[in-house]
């Protein structure tokens, strides 16, 4: 992998940072296939608890797709490269670990939805977020799929519809992102999160995310079925014991991913 695409592991979070900063971050072919290397190695390494990705520089989070580099793929055909980001998208969405977007600027197009398939969003409260692909005869296709999910038909609708710019407040209002922050406080705010969530229970989390992904679509009664059974594949683990001792002797518990 180039280094348009950066790792670093501190403490128990690793960050992966999109860096290609003279063409706005840009995602390529390259670099999706990067983003699910490091997810698979991650995926398999206890000593990661919470991953960040992010983007290079103070001016931008992402401008999707570099559309020269990433939809035809390297084969030609014309969805290779877009099937690839498809992969992507679900490989986030189903990924046992807590996903974190640190938003340091505009968010677009399929940068959209990168940030859209991470469980946390904390982005400057300058940024913007838009799906621009209307203006050249495009639409968000991939990315609508959890545009849909996450603020529902009206709002998903003037945004792909318009390709209005919504500000990082207008974000968190209609959920589209977790919360805003000054810009001055960005970088605090995602370092105090990663931080709590690497001391959570690693199995717990895990269990808790896929019975989540699980029942999205379920009707309300199978959805609370399912989730009943998963709490108990929660409680037969030893983290859950482990929690519940430290809990009764007033200690911070240690979790060991069992």
């Amino acid at each position: 992998m180039t280094d348009h695409l950066l790792y670093e592991l501190r403490g128990h979070a690793a960050y992966l940072t999109i860096n290609r900063q003279d063409r706005r971050n840009a995602i390529t072919q390259e670099m999706i296939q990067g983003l699910m290397e490091h997810l698979n190695r991650i995926d398999g390494d206890p000593e990661v608890r919470a991953i960040c990705i992010t983007g290079a520089g103070d001016k931008i989070f992402c401008s999707g797709a570099d559309l020269g580099l990433t939809l035809a793929g390297e084969d030609g055909h014309r969805l290779a490269g877009a099937k690839s980001y498809a992969e992507l998208l679900k490989k986030m969405t189903e990924f046992g670990k807590p996903l974190v977007a640190r938003v340091n600027g505009p968010c677009l197009a399929g940068g959209l939805g990168l940030m859209l398939a991470c469980d946390l969003v904390i982005a400057r409260d300058d940024a913007y977020f838009c799906t621009p692909e209307v203006n050249v005869g495009i639409f968000p296709m991939m990315v609508g799929a959890l545009l849909l999910r996450h603020v529902g038909v009206k709002k998903t609708m003037d945004m792909v519809l318009t390709g209005r710019k919504v500000s990082a407040p207008e974000a968190a209002a209609m959920g589209l992102i977790t919360r805003s922050v000054p810009p001055e406080r960005l970088d605090q705010e995602v370092e105090d999160l990663l931080a709590g969530l690497t001391q959570k229970s690693p199995i717990g989390i895990r269990i808790g995310k896929q019975a989540f992904r699980a029942v999205w679509d379920l009707p309300f009664e199978q959805a609370v079925d399912s989730l009943c059974e998963a709490l108990g594949n929660v409680l037969s683990t030893e983290d859950a014991a482990e929690g519940m001792k430290a809990f009764l002797e007033k200690r911070r518990p240690e979790f060991k991913g069992r």
